[in-house]
């Protein structure tokens, strides 16, 4: 055996957080188990020895143990996939953490602020919003600390987001809903329920609609699983959010439905699955149990989960039926957790898909994923459906909001035809 030199103390593998990662990631008792007896077994070898945890250092260990243990050929595989395992896991630990190195909070409110959006179940996306407000504002106000923030401040900046920016309503809303927060949860101070500020203007626009002559050209120039969603995404009226954040249990087959889990609001709700869309999703979803078959036996670490579906089910990141319905072909770092997982498909992706077919099928509208959602509204209702049955689908808080859709009804709804043609 070669052994391990002192000249290669500059490549040690640094993994602290091993065992921690492989609770988090294993579901398998014994298979969890297995790995850490070898991976002790491995780390306590090269102390008693004087060496470092590195790859020249685990090569002599696997030698040593083979012809100490004598072990069979399956057995000897398992222990070299265990420390394969464990290098592997090392590296991308070592990747997260030189890029978090750059984009972590900087000081103590950020990071409070960070552990509080944690402790509120808040998304990933939601957490860089919020924070992305927040350093906006402290830049605004001038201030190192935000307890030095007053209310006239925040009322300043929402002012200024009117007047001077030209935000819109929705994006003014956000940043107020965002320091709303930091005011509150960090901050511990009172907000007066009429805040002082100018509102932005809100603009009547009406939403883009496709006729389903469109809609079938449209779906003419996308191909292959972009396809399958775009189809699944009008038949049930879904936002591009709820449709990439599917998951295999989501679709009912039994029952004719899909679920949107903590849809907008964090409300859960059934809507439409179209029976013409049943045999297709079957067969990818059949097309995707060899994909988490590989994963399984690549031990890599279950998909993300809601912290609260987490602690109460641990290990179902692993489980088939939670599962993303539209996994990326590629294993992406999770910002939270370091590890190197199956994600689902990025909605940019599926955007990008959507507008080339929009150019192609040459339709003089933007075209976004939103638009088979506002379709989806206008088309029940020209076929006569119930306003509030389409709110119900559409998981709209207040049937104002599903009121737009009649704005855009055929004929503007109602039997009333031009003067031009009387003439």
């Amino acid at each position: 055996m070669t052994s391990p030199g002192k000249s290669v103390m500059q490549k040690r593998i640094s993994f602290p957080d091993w065992e921690t990662v492989i609770d988090a990631s294993i579901d398998d008792r014994e298979q969890r188990e297995g790995m850490k007896i070898t991976i002790r077994w491995y780390l306590g070898w090269c102390k008693a020895n004087g060496y470092v945890a590195n790859f020249e250092s685990a090569t002599g260990f696997l030698e040593v143990i083979h012809k100490q243990k004598q072990p069979s050929e399956r057995i000897f595989e398992i222990w070299k996939s265990n420390l394969r395992w464990f290098f592997q896991s090392a590296r991308r630990q070592d990747s997260v953490r030189n890029t978090l190195e750059t984009t972590t909070v900087s000081n103590d409110w950020e990071r409070g602020l960070l552990s509080l959006l944690r402790q509120y179940g808040k998304s990933y996306r939601t957490e860089q919003t919020y924070l992305w407000w927040s350093r906006k504002f402290m830049r605004f106000a001038g201030k190192s600390d935000p307890m030095l923030c007053e209310i006239e401040d925040l009322e300043s900046f929402l002012s200024q987001l009117s007047v001077v920016e030209k935000k819109s309503v929705a994006t003014q809303r956000q940043a107020l809903n965002a320091l709303v927060f930091l005011y509150r949860k960090l901050l511990d101070k009172e907000i007066p329920e009429s805040l002082k500020f100018k509102r932005a203007n809100a603009k009547a626009k009406l939403p883009i609609v496709l006729s389903r002559k469109e809609l079938e050209t449209l779906l003419g120039q996308i191909e292959g699983t972009q396809n399958l969603m775009a189809r699944l995404q009008y038949s049930a009226g879904l936002r591009v959010s709820e449709l990439i954040r599917l998951r295999i249990k989501d679709v009912d087959f039994e029952q004719g439905y899909v679920v949107v889990r903590r849809g907008k609001g964090g409300k859960d709700r059934k809507t439409l699955l179209s029976d013409s869309l049943v045999g297709e999703l079957e067969r990818h979803i059949t097309r995707l149990k060899g994909l988490f078959d590989k994963d399984r036996s690549e031990q890599l670490p279950g998909v993300f989960l809601p912290p609260s579906v987490e602690h109460k089910y641990p290990g179902a990141g692993i489980r088939w039926e939670w599962q993303w319905l539209w996994p990326s072909s590629k294993l992406s770092v999770d910002p939270r957790s370091g590890l190197n997982r199956r994600h689902h498909v990025m909605d940019r992706q599926y955007g990008r898909v959507l507008k080339n077919a929009g150019s192609l099928a040459n339709i003089p509208k933007t075209i976004t994923p939103h638009v088979f959602r506002h379709s989806f509204a206008t088309h029940l209702l020209e076929a006569g459906r119930d306003i509030r049955t389409v709110q119900e689908l559409l998981g709209h808080a207040d049937v104002s909001t599903t009121m737009i859709y009649t704005h855009v009804l055929n004929k503007g709804g109602v039997s009333v035809t031009s003067p031009l043609d009387d003439l």
